[in-house]
Formats: C-alpha cells, structure tokens, sequence
C-alpha cells in the first residue's frame, strides 16, 4: 500500500474554476490541499491524513485549521504521482484510477467536515484552473507513511 500524499499550502485567498465557473474557493485565508491517492489506500488512510492536515500548525501564531477554524480548499491531484525517472514525459501508472480515487479524496473530505471545518472542493476528474495566493510562502508536502 502506498501513501496518500497532500501538497498543502497556507492560502490567503484561492479559488477553483471548472468550464468558466468557480466551484470551491476559500471564504477567507485557511489552507488549499491537493490530494493525490496512489494503489492500495483506504478510506481509513486518508481519514487519518485529513486529521493530520486538520491539526497542522502553520496558519497564524502558529495554529492550525482546527484552533482557527480556517477553511480549506481540497482538489484531487492525481500528477501528484507522476513518475519522472525515465525520459521526458511523466508515467501516471502510480496514480490510482479514479474509481479507487474519488471514494478516497471523498474520504479525506469527509473526516474534514467531521470535524466541524469548512471545506470547498474542486471537480474529481475536471480539467480544474486553480488560483492561489501563498501566504508566506507556506507550502508541505505531507503522505500517509510519516
């Protein structure tokens, strides 16, 4: 089994564009999530990483999304995966199929508002323009494995 992988960054303002109209954006600063999702993960995996995004502590005085009930903006990311070992062009063979995908960023989501946070998202599988302005900048890349 794999990592679930979170690029997250610390946002003072994002939002996501889907065929010309925003679908998710933050109401105000939090943190914009991408979520890749390899072979092999779970539900109860990305859970566990959505509690660990939750409680990262690197908005305001250091604290967290859950101290400062912060939004977050999550978009699945599947070229999260991309393997750049050989020639020029990325393999996506470890990024897993969206119908193993999107029950699991679904999942990530879920625990999220679980646990009481505003959370927008972008379109599973649409070709998504993100725009974002990084506050520090902060940028993490966090996995399931550590």
């Amino acid at each position: 089994m794999g990592p679930v992988r979170a690029v997250v960054q610390r946002a003072s303002s994002a939002h996501v564009v889907v065929d010309g109209a925003v679908v998710g954006a933050l109401p105000r600063p939090g943190l914009v999530v991408l979520v890749g999702v390899t072979h092999g993960d779970n539900a109860g995996v990305a859970a566990a990483l959505a509690r660990r995004v939750h409680g990262l502590r690197i908005l305001e005085g250091e604290r967290s999304c859950a101290d400062l009930d912060a939004p977050l903006l999550v978009v699945s990311q599947f070229t999260l995966y991309a393997d750049t070992r050989k020639g020029r062009r990325p393999s996506w063979s470890a990024a897993a199929p969206g119908a193993v995908a999107e029950p699991l960023v679904e999942a990530f989501v879920a625990e999220l508002r679980e646990r009481g946070a505003h959370v927008e998202t972008g379109v599973f599988g649409a070709d998504m323009a993100l725009t974002l302005t990084n506050d520090g900048p902060v940028t993490i890349l966090l996995d399931s494995a550590g």
